[in-house]
């Protein structure tokens, strides 16, 4: 686990960072271990960061930040994070890959903060463990690494792999492992010095309750919405919905014009728009396979139907845009969940 070395007292954690890393994550993750070393007052954990040349990285909140080291000259860790943030595919090289499999092999329990996760699973680090990542990406990660257990935990801690969903997820996994060490009173301590109320158990989730996230109280409504987050690659159709929580159709088309203003198709349409955009944004899926995950027939189908909403291709979607020329949201887009 996270016990510390006999033959020497302070765990040393280090965090990789790669460009365009998520910020909130990264502090998230090293403050309450500083925290800890200062309300012990012994240096339990040695922190360093390092990025893959030794350079300065920038986060994708555009603020740089120095690291310690080349990751090749990190020495040997007890734990390694990795931490990422948007367009991780671009960041999995097999320079990075390599140095962090050549930790694990020397015995480095090996984490990742947000979607981190990813390199680790294409270095092959993941195969066999249960991990998770940010609730936007999983998706994506599914569909690239089906033989992968990915749950929607805020993190998850399966024997020497720790991955978590990023933001403050990464606080109580932290909080979670000085737990571990039978350092509860000071993980407490830790969480009230950060004004953290409480210690979040992984399983409390990632994301808000669908009553909260869309100001819906009506429970057959709420959980229609439910089917439909679940069933995006294979559509349900409305008649069925309608049938499943025990009401007419025209019923069912009342109650999304009341309290949506839209159609049952066209909420279920634009929610899996809103996911195929997702992963032609984030991922290197063919324009078919985007289609085939999101439950369109066709490509062509689904290029009609993206082309409607969105006013471009998906292909225009993936082209660099020209300076000056901004992607507007499409009508409604900030109705429908991006899920």
């Amino acid at each position: 686990m996270f016990g510390l070395d006999e033959s020497d007292k302070a765990h040393r954690v280090g965090f990789i960072l790669v460009p365009d890393f998520s910020m909130m994550a990264f502090a998230s993750a090293t403050e309450p271990l500083r925290l800890a070393n200062r309300a012990s007052g012994e240096t339990l954990f040695s922190c360093e960061s390092y990025s893959l040349d030794g350079k300065p990285v920038t986060a994708s909140n555009g603020v740089t930040v120095e690291v310690d080291k080349p990751l090749s000259e990190a020495g040997r860790p007890h734990t390694l994070f990795v931490c990422a943030g948007v367009d991780v595919e671009k960041q999995a090289t097999p320079e990075l890959m390599n140095l962090i499999r050549r930790y694990s092999s020397h015995g480095a329990s090996i984490g990742s903060l947000c979607t981190g996760t990813y390199i680790l699973a294409k270095a092959g680090l993941l195969d066999g463990y249960r991990c998770t990542m940010h609730w936007e990406n999983l998706p994506a990660f599914r569909e690239e690494f089906p033989d992968i257990e990915a749950s929607l935990e805020l993190f998850e801690i399966d024997r020497s792999r720790y991955t978590c969903a990023g933001g403050t997820a990464a606080l109580d996994m932290m909080l979670t492992m000085i737990v571990f060490q039978g350092e509860t009173a000071l993980a407490s301590e830790v969480a009230e010095m950060m004004i953290h109320h409480h210690i979040r158990e992984s399983k409390e989730g990632q994301r808000m309750d669908l009553r909260s996230r869309l100001g819906i109280t009506h429970p057959k409504l709420l959980k229609v919405i439910e089917l439909m987050e679940e069933n995006v690659e294979e559509p349900i159709g409305s008649t069925e919905l309608a049938q499943m929580v025990g009401m007419s159709s025209r019923q069912l088309e009342r109650l999304f014009r009341k309290y949506l203003n839209y159609a049952p198709t066209r909420y279920y349409l634009e929610l899996r728009l809103n996911r195929s955009r997702f992963l032609l944004l984030q991922t290197s899926m063919s324009v078919l396979s985007v289609a085939l995950a999101c439950g369109f027939i066709s490509a062509s189908h689904f290029s009609k139907c993206y082309r409607e909403h969105f006013k471009r291709t998906p292909s225009e979607e993936r082209r660099p845009q020209l300076p000056g020329k901004s992607q507007s949201s499409a009508p409604g887009e900030d109705k429908a969940p991006l899920d």
